[in-house]
């Protein structure tokens, strides 16, 4: 399946462009936990709390859109690059660092039913309803469609952790890519992913949904419902 528009994508996402090292990060977000782990979601959202930077991270200094094209405007080869990568982007050269990623929709895509979409942000009536219904043992993908302002966004993250009754049975983890910003929105599907089968696995989960970037900005935090049913 496309995995939606990657032309204006700054180098593949399976390295995002930087080197070795960030494409062994890559392998090694992308890889699923070998076996379920039992852990409260309130001992999950307790650890979130504390915060602080992780490792002694330190994010390196920021240079706005206009700044980056400027830097290098001597060299030919660096221009040309540039101006591939950026399109026509004047009116964004505002001098803003800071990028920003802006979630426009989320969908679900499965063999059961096609695709539905909803709107992002979700309505605060709609917070607590079950977005998509899935029958056990189908496969689907979650789709999502954004912008990107500013400035390029390096090295865009997601995890999805799921939980029923309290208690998590499952996270996805995997990577994006590297983004420009350009006057079109992306679309991005997730990795497939299948749903469990049985008595035990049928019912109502809860889920949240977090994208960042390289320098561990959180772009979005998104909590969802869903439903398995029994397959008929």
């Amino acid at each position: 399946m496309e995995s939606g528009k990657r032309g204006a994508e700054a180098g593949p996402s399976s390295g995002y462009g930087v080197g070795e090292e960030r494409q062994q990060k890559h392998k090694e977000m992308s890889r699923k936990p070998s076996e379920l782990r039992v852990v409260q979601e309130e001992e999950e959202v307790a650890d979130e709390s504390k915060g602080g930077d992780v490792g002694g991270f330190v994010p390196g200094p920021l240079l706005s859109l206009k700044e980056q094209i400027e830097k290098d405007k001597d060299d030919d080869s660096l221009r040309r690059w540039k101006e591939k990568l950026l399109g026509s982007l004047e009116s964004d050269l505002n001098g803003q660092k800071e990028p920003e990623v802006k979630f426009h929709s989320i969908g679900i895509i499965s063999t059961d039913f096609g695709e539905i979409n909803t709107s992002l942000p979700v309505n605060e009536d709609q917070k607590d309803r079950v977005l998509f219904t899935l029958r056990e043992g189908s496969e689907y993908r979650l789709k999502l469609t954004f912008s990107v302002l500013h400035n390029i966004v390096s090295g865009l993250t997601y995890s999805n952790t799921v939980w029923k009754g309290g208690v998590q049975v499952d996270q996805s983890k995997g990577m994006l890519g590297t983004f420009a910003p350009n006057q079109e929105p992306y679309a991005h599907a997730l990795e497939e992913e299948t749903t469990p089968s049985g008595v035990l696995a049928r019912g109502i989960y809860s889920a949240k949904l977090k994208f960042e970037d390289d320098d561990r900005r959180c772009h979005m935090e998104l909590k969802y419902s869903f439903e398995i049913k029994k397959k008929s």
